[in-house]
């Protein structure tokens, strides 16, 4: 049974999140606070993390960071704030996903599936792409550059496969989308940079001057062909 951690100040919401998550099948843990929240990840390892951005005792952001210091345990993030800023603040971060308050308990439920089925959908694929430097275990889920392992989300991962799955073609924003999330969730197209931009710094040399993954302006990203 994979489990589910709710970092959310407001309890009835959590309650509702919680009965919906378990009806699903998904064990489900909860704390109202951002510190508390970030002990119980520390203690029981969740499969993934929703995690509000608005906490009392550490805020939401602070709560990613120190989650991504460690892991890359799938984060969706909640929060009821609009501004554009705040949310690609919290995917440069490396959170996987967000959800705009108020939202259906039921989008909540298929966003979880989404984020833990890209997670994992490569378990049972005995594959290695090659590309460039990058060498990308489907297996394992891993990727290496020479030697270094390289951490990345798997939000992350699922954009580099399927680049790299054609290197040349151009892929368009909302193409990224639906293979990340299984649908491009209200056309949210911006999230797409925010994650380019986290992959890049760590499969580029000079991310700065990206030779690899390329951006065709107007489009969307092609990785490049050797």
């Amino acid at each position: 049974m994979q489990s589910i951690l709710i970092i959310e100040d407001e309890p009835e919401l959590a309650r509702v999140v919680r009965s919906y998550l378990e009806k699903a099948g998904f064990a489900v843990s909860a704390a109202t606070r951002g510190d508390m929240g970030l002990r119980l990840w520390e203690q029981n390892q969740p499969d993934l993390v929703l995690l509000d951005l608005n906490l009392p005792g550490m805020d939401g952001l602070d709560v990613a960071r120190a989650i991504r210091r460690k892991a890359n345990t799938p984060i969706i993030m909640l929060t009821a704030r609009v501004e554009e800023a705040d949310r690609l603040i919290g995917l440069e971060l490396g959170a996987d996903d967000y959800i705009t308050k108020p939202f259906s308990p039921r989008e909540v439920v298929a966003r979880v599936r989404a984020v833990l089925r890209r997670s994992s959908a490569s378990v049972a694929l005995p594959q290695t792409i090659k590309v460039g430097e990058l060498e990308i275990d489907l297996e394992s889920h891993t990727v290496f550059r020479g030697e270094e392992s390289l951490a990345l989300t798997p939000t992350e991962f699922s954009y580099l496969v399927l680049l790299s799955s054609q290197p040349g073609r151009v892929f368009k924003r909302d193409q990224l989308l639906e293979a990340s999330q299984g649908v491009a969730f209200e056309g949210y197209e911006r999230t797409v940079d925010a994650h380019i931009k986290n992959l890049r710094a760590k499969v580029e040399r000079n991310p700065k001057k990206p030779k690899l993954i390329e951006t065709v302006f107007g489009i969307g990203y092609r990785l490049k062909k050797d």
